[in-house]
């Protein structure tokens, strides 16, 4: 019986990592097609918030059962609950890149402003590298690893603020101000995928420590407006 509970553990574990792979493919997707303004990618990423959904479905019926069934205590309790929770902030991402993909097919008739293009391709690629952290810390049960998300999260908090000012100098650019506007929820966007990222980190120091504690009191965080 214990064999074939820690299977479906490990089955578990391994569909949540596969999510994972399949949003970071969906970030790295919404940053090329912001870098080349290209509007079949667009189309692809928001393809693939299917298959998330789909992955993420699966998992939480899988949840399911397994509860129903073996009715998990202590550690093993844990990983179940943090799976699911990871689970929903990876399909969360998701949700996010779709929205990315819909604002630069959107924007694509308008003229881009490179300073802000490549404002927002940075925020992507930092959003990536935390998502893989945050998987490998996962993976791994290192919540030092997992701790040091919050450090990566103000490097994209803080480019979060430099597009918004940065789109406030086309306040006399009425063109300009609507491409401009939709990039400030795009910036948005990739801030909040730092966030869920950072969500995951929490989960695996609750699923080590037994303790679930925020890395920062979100209440005492600068707005991204200032």
């Amino acid at each position: 019986m214990r064999v074939s509970f820690q299977a479906e553990l490990d089955a578990l574990e391994a569909g949540f990592q596969e999510a994972g792979e399949i949003v970071l493919r969906s970030i790295r997707g919404v940053i090329d097609a912001l870098r080349t303004q290209d509007v079949e990618l667009c189309d692809e990423v928001i393809a693939f918030d299917d298959e998330i959904d789909d992955r993420y479905h699966a998992l939480e019926k899988q949840i399911e059962l397994v509860l129903a069934r073996q009715t998990p205590v202590a550690g093993d309790l844990r990983l179940v609950l943090a799976l699911l929770h990871s689970g929903l902030h990876v399909e969360r991402m998701g949700d996010q890149c779709v929205t990315i993909a819909k604002l630069t097919k959107l924007s694509s008739h308008l003229d881009t402003r490179q300073t802000v293009i490549e404002g927002l391709v940075d925020m992507g690629e930092r959003c990536a590298e935390m998502v893989k952290v945050s998987l490998t810390a996962f993976a791994n049960r290192d919540v030092d690893q997992a701790r040091g998300l919050h450090a990566l999260d103000d490097l994209v908090d803080r480019a979060n603020r430099q597009v918004f000012q940065e789109v406030l100098g086309y306040v006399h650019d009425a063109e300009a101000l609507e491409w401009g506007m939709r990039q400030i929820t795009v910036a948005r966007c990739f801030e909040r995928i730092g966030d869920n990222a950072v969500d995951i980190g929490e989960q695996t120091a609750f699923l080590v420590t037994g303790e679930f504690a925020e890395f920062t009191d979100a209440s005492h965080d600068p707005s991204p407006l200032q």
